[in-house]
């Protein structure tokens, strides 16, 4: 725990430096912008630059344009990984950052400027983008720069354990040890992937997959690295898919990632390449974004169709015996069990058996009413709920059942992927299949998600919700 305390504190006090340092610095660069900005003469009213910055419009200015920046940077992703920092991402990131802060300023406080040449316009525009990526880059640079350095010099470590204990796992991490410059990687021991044949003689700990919880935390474990040594796909998924409840990095050497049916993401250029499938293709921003719609758009959805809900609840207890809601176990984010709320659909107590059933249009289960809500998905309502609260996205793959989700990796093993992002309340399967009626169905359902997975973006997220729109105004939810 000491271990992963320190690495934890190291991690906090860097993202500290960011925040503060783009403070600061976005500071510096609004105040040298309004000093050029008077001195250029876009400034009417004052003769004095001294009477200028200290005017109550400017004062105010100083105080709530670097606050502004402040929000842009956090939606740009910036301060969501701190501890690795690509520099050609961070200055692609810095620089776009510097552009919407811009564009946002002109609009706010610029646009009504009295210049009369539209050339000056334009200039003053790249002078403020210009001292916003300077002097904000600068900063990120320097302190970018200094935890590179600790990293090569094995200053600063991050506890590692391979999954794996064949020979492949051993000259892996033999290779990470004889690299010129360090990368990071403090290997603290190997895990038994079943099936594969160990290699004698490993100088570090071997541990089972049913330990790792433990070990994570005794160790202070930070990145998990799969390298098996058999090309067996079962095997190998089975064992990712124990890892992702641990809510680490996962990542993989890029020449097994064929067993994965995904597209590659390598997260590290300079050292040695991996594949991180702990986290989706979408940009650290996108996910800032896409989390932060959930979050409104749940609201405004709870709020607004509150009557609904009401009326709803009215005809489902008045229909039929039982609760109004339908709450069930399903697996999702980091393959982690969350209760999903929907409006009971069916007779109460309809799996009395114990044995998952998934139910098809002339089930006799489904109530009357049931039949009109799921026919336009009414019955999904409530899951605003487990939007709100972070269980659901609006939009990703759907959650199952684990009974369920067993019988679909053993046919399809890259299932287990969908665990890194949160299910949704919509999906491409759902708008491209709809609701399965046998796992022959669930199989085909889940090739969309795995598309979806490979090509997330807020732009397929918008497509899928218009998509679903229509579906329910036309009532062909089932």
């Amino acid at each position: 725990m000491k271990i992963r305390l320190d690495i934890n504190n190291k991690a906090h006090r860097q993202r500290i430096k960011y925040v503060l340092g783009d403070f600061v610095m976005s500071n510096v660069a609004w105040f040298t912008y309004n000093c050029v900005r008077f001195q250029m003469g876009h400034v009417v009213g004052h003769e004095h630059l001294s009477a200028y910055l200290t005017s109550k419009m400017v004062l105010l200015g100083q105080v709530f344009f670097p606050l502004l920046m402040m929000v842009t940077y956090a939606f740009s992703g910036y301060y969501n990984n701190v501890c690795r920092k690509s520099r050609i991402q961070e200055l692609l990131t810095t620089g776009a950052s510097a552009g919407i802060n811009t564009l946002l300023i002109f609009f706010l406080a610029l646009i009504n400027d009295v210049i009369g040449v539209r050339g000056n316009d334009y200039e003053m525009i790249l002078i403020l983008w210009a001292l916003l990526f300077g002097c904000v880059y600068a900063a990120r640079f320097l302190i970018t720069n200094n935890a590179t350095n600790q990293i090569k010099a094995r200053k600063w470590t991050f506890p590692t354990l391979i999954i794996g204990n064949g020979s492949a796992a051993l000259a892996f991490a033999e290779k990470l040890n004889k690299m010129r410059y360090a990368t990071g990687y403090d290997i603290k021991g190997f895990v038994n992937i079943p099936g594969e044949n160990p290699v004698k003689g490993n100088p570090l700990p071997c541990y089972e997959l049913n330990e790792l919880h433990e070990v994570c935390k005794r160790e202070g474990i930070w990145e998990l690295i799969v390298v098996p040594t058999r090309d067996d796909r079962h095997q190998t998924m089975n064992a990712i898919n124990q890892l992702f409840s641990l809510e680490l990095p996962i990542k993989i050497s890029p020449e097994r990632f064929n067993m994965m049916q995904s597209q590659v993401r390598i997260s590290d250029i300079y050292g040695e390449p991996l594949v991180n499938i702990s986290s989706s293709s979408m940009s650290d921003s996108g996910k800032n974004i896409k989390r932060a719609l959930d979050v409104l758009v749940s609201i405004i959805a709870l709020i607004a169709l509150t009557p609904l809900y009401a009326i709803v609840a009215c005809i489902i207890k008045a229909t039929s015996p039982g609760p109004i809601f339908y709450i069930q176990e399903r697996i999702g984010l980091h393959n982690k069990p969350f209760h999903i709320i929907k409006f009971r659909s069916m007779i109460q107590n309809a799996e009395m058996a114990g044995k998952p059933q998934l139910s098809s249009d002339d089930d006799p289960r489904i109530t009357p009413f049931g039949h009109f809500m799921r026919k336009y998905r009414i019955d999904e309502l409530p899951q605003f709920w487990n939007v709100l609260v972070g269980d659901m996205s609006l939009v990703g793959p759907r959650p199952e059942r684990k009974h369920y989700i067993d019988l679909i990796t053993q046919r399809v093993p890259a299932y287990a992927l969908l665990h890194q992002v949160r299910p949704g309340i919509t999906s491409m399967g759902m708008v491209k299949f709809g609701y399965a009626k046998n796992v022959d169905e669930m199989v085909e359902r889940v090739k969309y998600d795995l598309m979806y997975l490979d090509n997330m973006s807020l732009l397929n997220d918008l497509k899928i919700l218009i998509y679903t729109i229509k579906i329910v105004f036309t009532g062909r939810g089932m």
